[in-house]
Parts: structure tokens; C-alpha cells; sequence
């Protein structure tokens, strides 16, 4: 059994353990110990109030409009543009680091909402090679500076569900919020339908409570970057953490045959589960439900290198192939992305962090439950 905070109190028939026990007897007095044993309660985890709450224009909104169907627009990848070296974005770091070789490096120093188009440029070539970037306590980082980032990438998306800022003209931005009465989310989903990943430059925009992002390679025109800012999250303890996982990595862990065969295959992409979602919690889908049919395998436009391009969430078959083999394949590759470690990061969230993806190389997992309340804005 391993140690916990609280030790459990010593009889005779056991034997001293030394330190453990001297610490002990320092520390807590025998009778709290008694009445205490075999127990813990952290009471270290803090959660923050929101009776007023300073970002309330922010808070989610489900407006009940219709919009036209998205249509291919011209697209230049910034990330072309950008230095390999990246020496324009980290000329003023004071620390980077990778979390693991495979995907995710942290900058610290960078001040996000001071960006020169050259240090946008090699953030849009970094976040192509390592998968996220994460930047912390980016407090001048507003929404409209956020908005301003991703419009340099691309232009941004809409989506047809998921909740926008109730100030108006932010139509662009998705709002992820969960409080203390949001429903526990593991009951319907299981765990790796909710990794998933984003489409289209895309503002996120976290305000007091925090929800799995909905990200849709259903789109006619799959995802490059994704921006997530948290205004208020979980305290320290209370959970909320975010995975992704390399899709670089995970072409990288199969066989050489089976990178062939799947090569020369697609998948069905559907917004169809999502919009009967929305529908049944009584809120509006602004954009009709598509199926659109991608390859399984990429080559990324910066990088040059070869991902899988597959969600967990939306992929509804693949063409061409007997069921069975393609209900097979499905299962396979979510085993890949769900349970392979190595190419997995974990970020811890603090309030005002920063984090960038790129979609067409990541597939990301948020919290289904958490303590206290989040709030985040994509973008």
C-alpha cells in the first residue's frame, strides 16, 4: 500500500519503519491520528467564487440562426513563411522546453499580444512540427487579440452547435464553460469517442468553466490552427487537465504494410451525432449536418511529413471495404490514439494560458468532470 499523507496508526504487532514513524510522532498527535486513519481529505484544492463574475459578455450563448453551407476558400499556410530556426519567435523566451519528443513544447517569455507578423509566422511552423504550444499567464491577451491571431492564420470557423459569447459579433469564437450543475459526461460517451480534433483556424475562448471542445473534421476544409485561452479554470487539484495525442506518431507506430493499405483509403466524417446532440438538449444547429470523406493518411504542407488523419469522434466508417474490416480498422486506430502513451502531452492548466494545435496533426481530449467551474474561449 503506498504511503499516504496521513499515516495509519501503528499497533504493537507491527514493526517501526524508522523515519516514517519519527516524522509521524513529530508531526501529528497520536489521538488525531486515531480518529483519522485510513483517511485523507485534501484540503488543499481551493475553488475559486464566481458570484460576479468579470468576464459575464463572454459567457455562452446558443443563438438561434441558420447559416449557409461552408465552401473551400484560398488558403497559404503562414507556417511556410516561418523561420526553422524560429529565431524571430523565441528572440525574447526566457525558457522552452519539449514536454516529450513526440508533441508538445512550452515558451515562456513571449508576450502573445505583441506578436511581429515574422514571430507569427514561425509560431504557425513551430505548431506545425510540434504538434501544441503552450504559453503562459498571457494576461493582455484578449479576445479581440486572439481573434486577430487566428484571422492571420486563416480565416476563422463558425460552428454550427457548440456555444458563442453572448457579446454580440463573436460568432467566430466558441465558448467551452461547464459549472458545478453540467452533466458528467462519461455516462454518454465513451473514452475514446471524446478524443476528437478542431477544424479551420478557430478561436476558443475559455470564461469560467471548462468543456470538451467540439472539433469537427467533418468540414468540407479540415482544420490548420486552433487557439484555447483559459479565463478561469479548476484550482490546482481540482482537475481539467487537456491531452493531445501526435497524429505524426501515430502513422509513425504502424506497421510499413499497414501504412500502405491505408494509403489508399478514406474515411466518412460525420456532423450527423453532433446536431442530433444538439437537438435533443433543445438547442439549435445553425448549419445543416454533413458526411464528408477525407484520406486516412496526410501529408502536412510545412512539415512535409506523412500523419494519420483520423477522429475518434467522427469517423463513421471507411470506403470501400467490408464493414467488418472497416469497423476493425476504427477500432485499431482509436486504440492507437487512446491508450499509446509516448505520443501523448498532458498540460495542467493555470488561468490565462495559452494553448495553439494544429488540427490536422493532433487529436485532443478534455475533461469530461471537473471541480469548480471553467470557462475557455477557442478561437
Amino acid at each position: 500500500m503506498a504511503p499516504a499523507l496521513i499515516e495509519p496508526v501503528e499497533t504493537g504487532s507491527l514493526p517501526s519503519f524508522g523515519k516514517w514513524s519519527s516524522f509521524k510522532e513529530k508531526t501529528r498527535p497520536a489521538d488525531e491520528v486515531s480518529q483519522s486513519q485510513n483517511c485523507y481529505s485534501p484540503g488543499r484544492t481551493i475553488v475559486e467564487s464566481h458570484d460576479f463574475y468579470e468576464h459575464g459578455d463572454l459567457c455562452p450563448s446558443f443563438p438561434n440562426v441558420h447559416w449557409e453551407p461552408l465552401m473551400e476558400v484560398a488558403y497559404h499556410d503562414k507556417g511556410l513563411r516561418g523561420d526553422p530556426r524560429y529565431s524571430n519567435l523565441l528572440a525574447s523566451a526566457t525558457d522552452v522546453f519539449d514536454y516529450n519528443p513526440k508533441i508538445g513544447t512550452e515558451i515562456q517569455g513571449v508576450n502573445l499580444a505583441k506578436l511581429s507578423n515574422a514571430q507569427k509566422d514561425d509560431l504557425a511552423r513551430l505548431i506545425s512540427v510540434r504538434g501544441v504550444v503552450f504559453f503562459r499567464n498571457q494576461t493582455e491577451f484578449d479576445i479581440d487579440s486572439q481573434r486577430e491571431l487566428g484571422a492571420y492564420f486563416g480565416k476563422l470557423h463558425k460552428h454550427a452547435t457548440t456555444s458563442v459569447p453572448r457579446r454580440p459579433g463573436l460568432e467566430d469564437v466558441h465558448v467551452v464553460h461547464t459549472d458545478g450543475t453540467s452533466k458528467d459526461q462519461r455516462a454518454v460517451f465513451s473514452p475514446t469517442f471524446l478524443w476528437h480534433s478542431d477544424v479551420g483556424s478557430k478561436l476558443v475562448y475559455h470564461t469560467r468553466c471548462m468543456l470538451t471542445d467540439s472539433q469537427v473534421t467533418y468540414e468540407l476544409q479540415p482544420p490548420s490552427y486552433t487557439s484555447l485561452k483559459l479565463l478561469t479554470g479548476p484550482p490546482r487539484g481540482g482537475g481539467g487537465d487537456t491531452l493531445w495525442a501526435s497524429q505524426y506518431a501515430a502513422y509513425d507506430l504502424l506497421s510499413a504494410p499497414m501504412q500502405k493499405y491505408l494509403e489508399g483509403l478514406s474515411a466518412l466524417h460525420s456532423a450527423q451525432m453532433q446536431a442530433d446532440g444538439s437537438i435533443a438538449a433543445g438547442r439549435p444547429v445553425r448549419r445543416d449536418p454533413i458526411v464528408t470523406k477525407h484520406p486516412l493518411i496526410r501529408t502536412h504542407p510545412v512539415t512535409g511529413w506523412r500523419s494519420l488523419f483520423f477522429n475518434p469522434g467522427f469517423v463513421t466508417g471507411i470506403v470501400g471495404i467490408p464493414k467488418a474490416e472497416s469497423d476493425a480498422i476504427i477500432c485499431y486506430l482509436n486504440e492507437i490514439i487512446a491508450t499509446t502513451q509516448e505520443i501523448h502531452v498532458r498540460y495542467q492548466w493555470q488561468k490565462y494560458d495559452v494553448a495553439f494545435w494544429d488540427n490536422r496533426i493532433c487529436v485532443s481530449r478534455h475533461p469530461v468532470k471537473l471541480m469548480g467551474c471553467v470557462v475557455a474561449d477557442f478561437v
